[in-house]
């Protein structure tokens, strides 16, 4: 069931958004050759905490760790270690959930590790791009494919693919609520958007083929051919016209 959200809801998405945000400038500072993804984990918990919020993620069904840390080709849900050092020229993609009042931010954005070339720049930049196409389409009287075909037709007109086998979602006093929010589609189809409901959009973007695989964690989602993806995420309130960012400062 897709659920509308009331006033006292949403204000308490934005503050959790707003923690997420704010945790994700943490990290940024933190992200440098060198650096482990256990450190990074660390350095996220101890910040949500001090704001008197949760990590979402948490043993959510099972997860080991506070957030998600995928390097290269590794599309989502990679494990934190501290056995995993980020290098020169490496993409990481970081996800992470804060649950405050009782409510969830969830947002990803992928990171260069000091410098890195002109391909993995790109693939981050149009990343971010398709999510901006799809948020155009987010809006009340819009259908859920529209800001699907959106997000495909900006990363396959760049030369890349979009993952087909995870989608985003719904967001509120759930990690994960109806409806699934797919990166791909025919737009016109779907869901009606209505004003009140509250979507995590989060186009994975790969250099080539959009099929994944999972490793024997049970966790960490790959590219099938080993290539780059990059991830990029926010949580955003349906309005009549432009949506609302949620998961910023």
């Amino acid at each position: 069931m897709i659920k509308i959200k009331a006033s006292y809801e949403i204000e308490a998405m934005r503050a959790a958004g707003q923690i997420t945000a704010a945790t994700f400038q943490r990290l940024a500072e933190a992200i440098v050759p060198g650096v482990t993804t256990g450190e990074l984990d660390d350095i996220a918990a101890r910040f949500i905490r001090s704001n008197n919020a949760t990590c979402s993620f948490w043993h959510y069904n099972g997860y080991p760790a506070h957030i998600c840390t995928s390097v290269n080709g590794q599309v989502v849900h990679g494990i934190p270690s501290k056995h995993t050092v980020l290098h020169e020229g490496d993409i990481v993609s970081i996800d992470i959930g804060v649950c405050y009042r009782g409510y969830h931010g969830d947002s990803a954005k992928t990171f260069p590790v000091g410098k890195i070339n002109s391909e993995a720049e790109k693939l981050i930049r149009v990343t971010r791009e398709s999510f901006y196409e799809g948020l155009k389409q987010a809006q009340a009287g819009n259908r859920i494919f529209d800001i699907g075909a959106a997000i495909q037709g900006h990363a396959e007109k760049n030369g890349y693919s979009v993952v087909r086998s995870l989608v985003g979602h719904g967001v509120g006093s759930a990690l994960h609520e109806d409806p699934e929010v797919p990166n791909f589609g025919i737009a016109g189809r779907g869901a009606r958007l209505l004003a009140g409901m509250t979507l995590a959009i989060e186009p994975m973007v790969n250099q080539g083929t959009y099929h994944v695989n999972t490793l024997p964690d049970q966790w960490t989602v790959v590219t099938a051919d080993g290539k780059l993806s990059a991830h990029y995420e926010h949580s955003v309130l349906i309005r009549d016209g432009e949506a609302e960012i949620l998961t910023t400062c």
